[in-house]
């Protein structure tokens, strides 16, 4: 497959670039982004939602009157659920939502919506973005040239020039290709990526 390489100026610089059929032609399976994106998200909740039971809250040891003869209802401790203060009847735990997704599912819905960013056109392929100073106007304005307003740049490393001017614009983030997830993905209008990435990304997905 084919794909023009883009600019930096926003137009196709006339190179072409060859991308594997096995990772960025393949059908677009919408069961399995589902489940996958879904396993993503669930494993990006924390989980730490608690409350305490009876137990758990402090006090109420003694019983606070005698069993008869007051006139009031019987009680065993101030820590009953019923009691203002008291502990929680059915107390919310810390849990974990993680949901189990094979390696060959993670890397089947990986190319299913690589592809789709193809078949859209809403993969840009560039030599390099990288500005030349860790400077946010130099690449806002190079974003700007290019038509890229909500992007997600992926590069083969870390980059910290590029981390640094990116991470005061609004609505672009930047990933590298070992951490790249099939949320981030889906979640901007345009992919960014350097062809040592797209190497890079073929050599883990194939």
């Amino acid at each position: 497959m084919e794909y023009k390489i883009t600019a930096n100026n926003g137009s196709d610089s006339g190179v072409n670039i060859s991308l594997s059929e096995s990772v960025f032609g393949r059908e677009y399976n919408e069961d399995l982004i589902h489940q996958v994106v879904t396993a993503y998200r669930a494993a990006g909740r924390s989980g730490s939602k608690a409350q305490k039971t009876r137990s758990q809250v402090r006090g109420g040891g003694a019983k606070p009157w005698r069993q008869k003869g007051t006139g009031r209802a019987r009680a065993g401790t101030i820590r009953s659920p019923i009691w203002r203060g008291g502990g929680n009847a059915f107390a919310a735990s810390p849990r974990n939502f993680e949901q189990k997704v094979n390696r060959k599912m993670h890397q089947a819905a990986m190319c299913c919506i690589l592809s789709e960013l193809v078949r859209q056109e809403r993969l840009v392929v560039v030599e390099s973005i990288t500005p030349e100073a860790p400077r946010t106007k130099l690449l806002f304005s190079r974003l700007r040239e290019m038509g890229l307003s909500h992007a997600l740049v992926v590069t083969p490393q870390f980059d910290e020039v590029l981390h640094l001017s990116a991470r005061n614009i609004v609505n672009v983030d930047t990933a590298i290709v070992n951490s790249v997830g099939p949320v981030s993905l889906i979640s901007h209008d345009k992919v960014v990526m350097t062809v040592e990435a797209i190497k890079k990304i073929e050599e883990l997905l194939q």
